[in-house]
Order: C-alpha cells, then structure tokens, then sequence
C-alpha cells in the first residue's frame, strides 16, 4: 500500500505555534522551515508528501518543485489549496493508495473524507512531526560511544590496547 500525505501548508503552518510566529515576520522562513519539517517526516515515513500553498490572490500560474522529496505546488491564481487537494485526491485515489490530508479546516477534512481520503488534523501532524523530531534526537545521541570519555578519538582497536595496558596484560 502506498501512502500519500497532501498538506495544506498555509493552513498547517497557522496551526503550529513556532511556525505561525516566524510567519509574522518572515513569511518564506516559515515555508521553509515547514518544507524541512516535512522532508524529515518524509524520510522516516517513506510517504510521498505533497505540500499545497494557495496564491488564491496572487496572479500568476501554478508552480511545482520538490525540495527534499517533498513535493511543493503553488496553486494558480484564484484556485485555493482546498480546490487543488480535492483535485489531487481524484487524480491520485486508487485500491493501492492511501491519501492522509493534513488540514484544520473542517469542512475540508470532511469533503476529503467523503472522497474517500483519510483526514489529518493539523495538530495530529504537528503531533507526529515533534515525535519523529524527538526520536532523531535520541538516535543521534545514542549513536555516540557512550564508553568515550576523553576528546580524543581513539579507533576501537587501540581503545583495546590501551585498556590492556591499564589492566596490566
């Protein structure tokens, strides 16, 4: 089964406390901060991950690019993310796909359900994306040798020397 994660990414980020006060003062930080937080999710998930920006207001045509593995879409001007998602769910739905829609927007959650995609509240994603911060930090932490105590490097053969020595064998 394939698993398939689309973010409505203005939607999430106004959801997520630290991302929605950088949005105040910087608004493409915020975007990209939100893009790293999803490429990590995507690497440990294995999921495709689709993130959706609305330019609802903004003239121009719709953009894509992927960054990280994450796929980033720009809708058109006057489509909303909204529109866009429910279009992908059409375009992407099949007996081997699962599709996840991460939105707070309620009456969004339910149109995607009603296509047959699986809802995912912002928070619920914000959630799982600290998770997987939090195990990555352990990770890295215990895949450090713990029996290292000095700031020297010392390969694991003449750690073995030196503690023959310090034995006395």
């Amino acid at each position: 089964m394939n698993d398939i994660l689309i973010v409505d990414g203005y939607n999430v980020i106004g959801a997520w406390t630290e991302l929605k006060a950088l949005q105040k003062n910087d608004f493409e930080s915020a975007r990209d901060m939100l893009i790293d937080k999803l490429s990590e999710y995507q690497a440990v998930t294995g999921w495709r991950v689709i993130l959706i920006f609305d330019a609802y207001l903004i003239s121009g045509k719709e953009t894509k690019t992927k960054k990280s593995k994450v796929e980033v879409i720009y809708t058109k001007k006057s489509e909303k993310a909204d529109q866009k998602i429910e279009g992908l769910i059409k375009k992407l739905q099949n007996v081997k796909t699962r599709i996840h829609v991460a939105t707070s927007d309620m009456a969004e959650q339910w149109a995607v359900f009603s296509q047959g995609a699986l809802r995912k509240p912002s928070r619920e994603l914000i959630e799982e994306i600290g998770k997987i911060e939090r195990e990555i930090g352990k990770s890295t932490m215990n895949e450090r040798p713990a029996a290292q105590k000095t700031k020297i490097y010392l390969d694991e053969a003449t750690r073995e020397k030196l503690e023959r020595m310090r034995r006395g064998f």
